[in-house]
Formats: structure tokens, sequence, C-alpha cells
């Protein structure tokens, strides 16, 4: 009886050096990486490219990468069963190269971040002429489960070129976080300043509040010394004389009786208002309160007051804000 046949084992695949750090170090950059199941990596060119400086991709590979180490994405996964990776960036006709159409770029590239790297392609080749292979130096140390792979140690360049690369991208952190500090700082002054603008426009509008204020005021003080002014009498007689004395109740009755010839009931009120257009220079006095102070009507008490206007007795100023009329003496 035949045995069995015994399938192969699947021997789990390990690399020397990660592939990421290689890549790393070669390019000076993480870029995108699709892994197929056999474990070939491929790379956007455009990423690849973008890194090392090339200003055309197209020509680069043209001129650099060989057919049988670049293709499109939708060759590359359709070969292997696989589904086009998601996002917009990944688009069918995206063209990929292998890790050696990387390695080529690297080496015909002309920065000098990619030197250690180089130098380091150089010494492999190097060594493989003049020993026939290159072998990593294996680790200090070793993981101890059995059948582990062994780690190897990374090679000096390789391992320089990635610490480089780290340092240099915690400084472009630190320049970033610090360009950050400035802004939220002078953010914050500018703030401030735009406190201060409103406080110091908020003042100006207090000062013109008060400066209308003072103005309203000065107005109001000129109108009533212009009312005063009204109640002196000019004496017309003698040009050395321009002013005569102040009114007084008297002396308006007595002018009031020689150019009046009315009913008793408009002398009544005549008799009710002189006092107060004497001494206060104005009547605000309601018309009903006159009458009140009268014994007349109101009725009546408006026409009395018509009566003194029409003989030049006073005259009207206006009206006060609650409606009651204002009247002055009639000066000659």
């Amino acid at each position: 009886m035949n045995e069995p046949s015994k399938r192969p084992k699947h021997v789990e695949r390990h690399e020397a050096i990660d592939v990421s750090d290689f890549v790393y170090a070669a390019t000076g950059a993480r870029v995108r990486r699709l892994t197929t199941p056999d474990g070939t990596h491929w790379f956007p060119a455009v990423d690849v490219c973008k890194q090392l400086g090339y200003t055309t991709p197209r020509k680069a590979l043209l001129d650099h990468v060989p057919e049988e180490h670049r293709d499109n994405l939708e060759t590359v996964t359709g070969s292997h069963c696989l589904s086009i990776p998601a996002g917009r960036s990944w688009r069918r006709d995206l063209q990929l190269i292998d890790l050696q159409g990387l390695i080529l770029l690297v080496n015909a590239c002309t920065k000098p971040a990619c030197a250690p790297f180089k130098q380091w392609v150089a010494e492999v080749i190097e060594t493989v002429q003049r020993e026939g292979s290159y072998s990593l130096d294996e680790a200090e140390v070793q993981s101890p489960e059995p059948g582990a792979p062994i780690a190897y140690a990374m090679p000096e360049q390789v391992a320089e070129a990635i610490v480089r690369l780290e340092a240099h991208n915690l400084q472009l952190d630190e320049e970033l976080a610090d360009g950050q500090r400035e802004s939220i700082a002078l953010h914050k002054e500018t703030l401030a300043l735009q406190r201060e603008m409103l406080a110091a426009q908020q003042g100006t509008l207090a000062v013109q509040q008060a400066t209308l204020a003072v103005q309203q005021a000065m107005v109001r003080a000129m109108e009533r010394i212009a009312d005063r002014f009204d109640t002196l009498v000019l004496d017309r007689r003698s040009p050395k004389s321009p002013l005569t004395a102040l009114p007084t109740t008297e002396t308006v009755l007595a002018d009031w009786r020689q150019r009046l010839s009315v009913t008793e009931d408009v002398w009544t009120v005549a008799v009710v208002i002189a006092p107060v257009l004497v001494e206060k220079g104005e009547l605000r006095e309601p018309l009903e309160s006159i009458a009140s102070r009268t014994g007349l009507s109101v009725h009546r008490v408006n026409e009395c007051l018509r009566l003194l206007r029409k003989h030049a007795c006073i005259r009207s100023r206006g009206g006060t804000e609650d409606g009651a009329p204002v009247y002055v003496l009639h000066q000659v």
C-alpha cells in the first residue's frame, strides 16, 4: 500500500531587513506599498518619484526602470485575484514599480540624502564581486523560541540613514510646533490689541456723548439767557441810556390799563398772569390752572389771553412738552 503523499509545509517568508525600514532609508519617506501573496512589494511610482525629486514620473520610469520592474495596479492585483485598494489615489491605471525598480530610481537620483544608501548598494556589489556573496551580520539578540527566524543587524549605512531621517523629521515636528506656538501667541496678541482698540473706541464714544451733553446744556442756557434778555425794556427816548429799569407788576399793569379797554374778565386774567410774567419772565401755566384761579372757564381764559395778545400785552413762545401754552411780555 502506497503511503499518502505529504503536502509541503508552508514556509513563512522572513525578510532580513524590514521592507518599510529599507524603503524609508532609500527614499527618506514612508511611501505606500502593495504586497502580493508571493511576497513581492510594489510601490506607486508617483510616490517614489515625488520623494526623490523627479519632476516627470513617466520619463523617470522610461529612463531608469525596465518594463519587467513596472506595471499598472489593475494588472498586478488581477494576476493575484486581489481587489483594488480603497481610496481615490488607487486608480486602476496607477503605475507601480517593484523593489528593484525603486532601487534603480534611487541609484539614478542626485539628491545628497540618497548618498548613504547608494554607498551601501555599491559596497554590496563590491563584496559580491570579491567574495561571491554578501551576508548581513546576525543581531546580538536572537529570539529564544525554537525554529524562530534569524534576526540580522541592519547595515550601518541603512541604520544611519534611518536615524538621520528620523532626527530630521523630529526637527521638522519641533519647528512646526514652534510655529504653531508662535501663531497662537500672535493670535492672542491680536485679540488683546483688538480689545484695547474696542476699549479706546468706547472711551472716545463716551467723550463724544459727554461733549454732546455739554453742548446741549450750553444751548439750553443760551436760550434761557435770550429769554431773560427779551424781558429787558429798551429805553429809546435817550441814546445815552440804552436800558431802563426792569418792569414790575405795577408798571406792567399800569401800561396794560392805558392800552386796554376790555371787560372785567380780561382784566381778571391780566392781574393773575402779570406777576408770573414779571417774576419768572414767562408764563407756562396750563389754562385749567388759570381758570381755577380766576373762576372763569377754560374757554373764557383762552379768549382773554387772545385779546391780551391782540393788544400787544403778551406774545406766544410756543408750548411746553405737556401742551401748555408759553407766553412772555411783549417788549416794545
